[in-house]
């Protein structure tokens, strides 16, 4: 079983990535399924998200405390929340900015993974060219799909046009499109 955790803040789409994310799993013939965890339910609050992956049914239920992967979509969250609370040391950790590790404070924490096992994706940027919104959720899975391998883009491609259909899709996919690009580069 594959685990995700997705940390962002209300508004960002952190509840819509996981859903996403499942979706595209179902279109692979997998199983899926995802949930938040919120407490106050107002915009810019922290906000959680989980979503499991498995080519078996799942029947755990509960929150998701060691993950083999990280979308972290506000970089605010980095040293007020713990993020990287029981994180696999072969986990991958993706974020949404445009700064360095060592710039986020985090350089020695990530030193310790795997090579192309973390990566950071400037998402809001690309979603406010893409899309026009500062909504990074779409372009985090283009990268997710890239440092992990565990969906083909193409599914998440699927997965955005479902939820999305017409041109507010197509912007998210063309998002997600340049997101991939620049983590498989990384």
């Amino acid at each position: 079983m594959f685990e995700i955790r997705i940390h962002g803040r209300g508004g960002q789409g952190v509840v819509t990535a996981a859903e996403l994310l499942s979706v595209a799993a179902f279109d692979e013939g997998m199983y899926a399924q995802a949930f938040p965890s919120f407490g106050s339910e107002r915009m810019g609050a922290p906000v959680v998200s989980f979503c499991r992956i498995d080519e078996r049914e799942i029947r755990l239920r509960e929150p998701i405390e060691e993950p083999d992967a990280l979308i972290i979509q506000d970089v605010t969250l980095l040293h007020s929340v713990d993020v990287f609370g029981g994180l696999k040391r072969d986990g991958f950790i993706l974020i949404n900015s445009t700064k360095s590790f060592d710039e986020l404070g985090i350089a020695d924490f990530v030193a310790k993974f795997p090579d192309h096992h973390v990566c950071d994706v400037g998402a809001t940027e690309l979603a406010l060219k893409h899309v026009g919104r500062p909504v990074p959720n779409a372009a985090l899975l283009g990268g997710f799909a890239a440092i992990t391998g565990q969906l083909h883009f193409e599914s998440v491609e699927k997965a955005i046009l479902e939820k999305f259909p017409g041109k507010i899709g197509e912007s998210n996919v063309a998002a997600a499109r340049e997101a991939y690009d620049i983590a498989l580069a990384a």
